[in-house]
């Protein structure tokens, strides 16, 4: 189409970029910190309050016209006949949700690739076992992304409905939440009998790497509590001040009757300062357990050096920048 009618042209003006990347591209949508988004391609592009600003190359704008135009090459009339094929009428943009005052919180799951080839393999490389990451995909929470062939991480409500998904990248160091993530839900094992132990770890791969351990030691993994945080937990300056994080005190107060928490974190200035304040917030409400890692930096390392395995180099992404 060479011609636009104005009144079409006014309705394309009016998409904003992050009602276009949630409808069209929520696997290409990273959420930053409150209110404020990036995209997986450039995280130094950054969306907020309805406009995006590319701090990298000193460009930004408001309609995802201008995101098609100046970040992804396309000409005026190819970028407006784009969002004419692709924008149904009623897609929901920045004015409309800053009118009703609220932001719709739908989670937008990164599209299913036909297989979970790259993901297993991937996971296999880190030692997770093979029965553990085929229980993860038949259970539906775990799978491998379409465009981009990341893991998802699926964290399901007590109705078996998805609340929550952690992206992590196959290639690289690529890590993020799905739209509309509620960090409340996050990736968990929990056992298929009534248990009084939770163990907490800081990510999927943690989680999963514990639950390995414990099937090649002879323990029943499916028989403990296993819960990831969702995103490392930050702790206040003052540790008395600091809050129990959303995932872990949501879990406690549906299982009230947990009585140990097993701190699997990093072993690191992070991990040791989150132990630090989550023993002083929870100890006395119920045993709270340290188990640091004998050797490596996380649960993972521990994992590979107990099969004596080696990780291999982590791949550069050529499309990350960085953040400013």
């Amino acid at each position: 189409m060479t011609y636009i009618h104005p009144e079409k042209l006014m309705e394309i003006r009016k998409v904003d970029l992050l009602s276009y990347l949630k409808t069209f591209e929520p696997e290409n949508l990273v959420r930053f910190s409150s209110g404020v988004y990036c995209t997986r391609e450039h995280d130094s592009l950054k969306i907020s309050n309805g406009k995006w600003y590319w701090w990298s190359r000193g460009i930004g704008g408001i309609s995802a016209l201008d995101y098609l135009i100046k970040v992804k090459g396309h000409s005026f009339l190819e970028a407006a006949n784009m969002l004419l094929i692709e924008i149904p009428g009623e897609i929901r943009t920045y004015e409309n949700i800053k009118g009703n005052g609220k932001e719709g919180k739908e989670l937008l799951l990164p599209k299913r690739n036909r297989d979970e080839d790259i993901v297993r393999g991937y996971l296999l490389e880190r030692g997770i076992d093979d029965t553990i990451i085929n229980s993860c995909i038949k259970d539906g929470i775990l799978y491998e992304s379409r465009e981009h062939h990341n893991a998802v991480f699926i964290g399901k409500d007590e109705k078996g409905k998805a609340r929550y998904a952690n992206i992590r990248g196959t290639l690289g160091e690529f890590k993020g939440e799905a739209y509309g993530s509620d960090k409340r839900y996050s990736f968990r094992l929990l056992s298929k009998k009534p248990s009084k132990i939770v163990h907490l770890f800081e990510s999927a791969t943690d989680l999963l790497s514990y639950a390995t351990y414990m099937k090649h030691t002879g323990m029943e993994y499916k028989g403990e509590n296993l819960l990831s945080l969702a995103g490392v937990y930050q702790p206040k300056k003052e540790i008395g001040k600091s809050k129990i994080p959303v995932a872990l005190s949501l879990f406690l107060e549906k299982h009230p009757g947990v009585d140990t928490i097993y701190l699997h974190l990093d072993n690191d200035k992070t991990g040791r300062l989150c132990t630090k304040a989550l023993t002083y917030l929870l100890e006395k409400k119920v045993k709270v357990v340290d188990m640091k890692v004998p050797i490596g930096k996380d649960v993972n390392d521990f994992l590979m050096h107990y099969l004596g395995k080696r990780k291999k180099p982590k791949e550069k992404m050529q499309s990350r920048e960085h953040s400013r």
